[in-house]
């Protein structure tokens, strides 16, 4: 027994003294827990606030920036532009310039003097919780913001009209599915190039690299291509079955789709790339992978607002390439938006691609230490 005892603890003495000189794993067993501490504690908030709306006054009147000042001050929403007419409102919402836009009639004054509905406020409801968060202006009390003589005599109290796009009916899947495929293909994407230059180190698979011709570019281009396939694969698959199982609407064309897609998918394998290159062993490789999944998912507005972040996170978020994809396919999927209407997020992954297989094929280098 006490034989049994010490070599146990000969095996528990050896493992923690591995465990000091893995720095890597060591730093992993630290930081995983911290990272998820913070974005939990303090990136994430389910209290949106500062949403960005436009308004679109015709009417002119001083009412109108009454109304739109106390709507200001519940800092659930934020005022960032204004629009001419209702139209260009519609494409900045679908643009995703803005989340929501309140919509002041030419003859304001009338309907407040009648008690009728005295404005519209049109929604982008692609998001269950953001929309939530707007409807909640319909509970405002009007009567107490706009002046007494103004009011309508019958006691009947103004109010705002809300209009939902996209989702008008607030069904939860309809925006979790397109978010689904951002997160799936980060998980997968990531982790499979990820082991790829450790795993033919580890295969023995490198002595035979060395000795061909092949340059680190060409071997970086080679990793990625046939996973791309696979990543269309399954982008496929959980867009159909949203599409027939759930009822998610498919309001963008399929090109559009195919486009924006690969440009995420191909920044993920770089992504992936430059772990490989980072990494000793597989076991680091999906250590590092999962330490950036956590912000990944927790911060591209999958699973919580982005308008509800901090500007730190929000900033973070913006580094990462699963922000970029989620507002893209829930653009085209939901709103029906065109790829070059996406430009911005479009541009930062083919920039954060080619950046990328640059950093991997300079760190590849074709010797064994």
């Amino acid at each position: 027994m006490k034989a049994s005892l010490r070599r146990i603890m000969a095996i528990i003495k050896k493992e923690l003294k591995q465990l000091s000189r893995d720095k890597m794993t060591f730093g992993m067993v630290v930081m995983i827990p911290l990272i998820q501490l913070l974005l939990f504690g303090y990136a994430i908030n389910t209290n949106v606030r500062n949403i960005p709306i436009g308004i679109v006054d015709l009417s002119g009147s001083s009412a109108a920036r009454l109304i739109s000042q106390a709507v200001s001050q519940t800092e659930v929403v934020k005022i960032s532009t204004h629009y001419d007419t209702p139209q260009q409102a519609e494409k900045a919402i679908k643009d995703g310039e803005v989340r929501a836009a309140i919509i002041y009639p030419h003859n304001l004054t009338q309907r407040i003097s009648h008690g009728d509905i005295i404005a519209q406020i049109i929604v982008d409801g692609s998001d269950t919780v953001v929309s939530n968060a707007l409807l909640q202006l319909r509970q405002m009390p009007l009567n107490e913001i706009i002046p007494e003589p103004a009011l309508s005599r019958s006691n009947k109290k103004p109010t705002f009209e809300v209009a939902l796009f996209f989702n008008p009916e607030r069904r939860s899947a309809v925006n979790i599915v397109p978010g689904l495929i951002g997160v799936i293909l980060t998980m997968t994407m990531i982790l499979f190039t990820a082991t790829a230059i450790v795993r033919e180190r580890e295969q023995g698979n490198l002595e035979m690299l060395i000795t061909t011709p092949i340059h680190s570019m060409e071997l970086m281009l080679g990793k990625i291509f046939p996973f791309i396939f696979v990543g269309l694969m399954q982008a496929s698959i959980i867009l159909s079955l949203g599409h027939f199982v759930f009822q998610v609407p498919i309001n963008g064309t399929l090109i559009n789709i195919f486009v924006v897609t690969i440009t995420f998918i191909s920044a993920s394998l770089t992504f992936g790339l430059i772990i490989s290159t980072l990494a000793k062993t597989q076991l680091q490789a999906m250590q590092m992978t999962v330490f950036i999944l956590l912000p990944s998912i927790l911060l591209s507005g999958f699973m919580f607002p982005y308008e509800g972040m901090p500007h730190l996170a929000q900033t973070i978020a913006e580094a990462l390439p699963a922000t970029h994809f989620m507002r893209m396919i829930r653009a085209v999927v939901l709103k029906g938006a065109q790829a070059s209407e996406l430009v911005y997020d479009m541009s930062w992954l083919l920039i954060f691609t080619v950046f990328g297989l640059l950093v991997a094929a300079l760190r590849f280098h074709k010797r064994l230490d």
